[in-house]
């Protein structure tokens, strides 16, 4: 998993679910802004919902930060609008939801379960370069926080933005960051 960190988003296509629309999607669609690739298990399932629910009721905000949301899972584009279709937690999405059946995403990401034949729950942050800036995976039974997450976003967007300074353990927006010297060993 760490040799991902600081490497460019590998080269995939396939389709997504997104407003309603069937629409082709690539690498390529990540560049330019900041992404979150959300991989998670199985569609009609349990946890999943509840995550993918709690980042429904939380895109407005990755929106104001100039942030996209990527749902993948092993389903099919189909399967994606069936539950979008059937589920009021679901029916709220309005990020894509990218069905990635041959695991071709999963497998670029690190995150197939090869004897399952489904996604670990990977949350991926992306630069508008391409370039992976986080990395989380959780254990099947381990939902995640969108409210986290976006929090971990700021960070990271205030690291590229601000050269030289890094922020410090549970740093939220507007606190103070650390600027990385020979004077701070040892103090801190």
């Amino acid at each position: 998993m760490s040799n991902l960190m600081n490497s460019e988003v590998l080269p995939f296509k396939s389709t997504m679910f997104h407003n309603g629309k069937f629409l082709e999607v690539s690498e390529a669609d990540l560049k330019g802004k900041w992404s979150v690739v959300f991989f998670y298990p199985a569609d009609f399932t349990f946890v999943c919902p509840t995550e993918l629910g709690d980042l429904a009721d939380n895109y407005a905000e990755f929106q104001k930060l100039g942030v996209e949301i990527y749902a993948v899972s092993t389903d099919t584009h189909f399967t994606h609008k069936a539950w979008h279709d059937t589920s009021d937690t679901i029916g709220k999405i309005q990020y894509p939801m990218i069905g990635d059946p041959t695991g071709v995403i999963s497998r670029n990401f690190g995150v197939m379960i090869e004897a399952a034949g489904l996604a670990d729950r990977g949350t991926f942050v992306i630069d508008p370069n391409g370039v992976i800036q986080i990395i989380e995976i959780n254990a099947g039974g381990i939902g995640r926080d969108a409210l986290e997450l976006m929090r971990k976003v700021k960070a990271a967007q205030y690291v590229a933005s601000h050269p030289g300074e890094v922020c410090p353990a549970k740093w939220k927006e507007g606190e103070a960051t650390l600027a990385p010297s020979l004077d701070l060993v040892g103090k801190i």
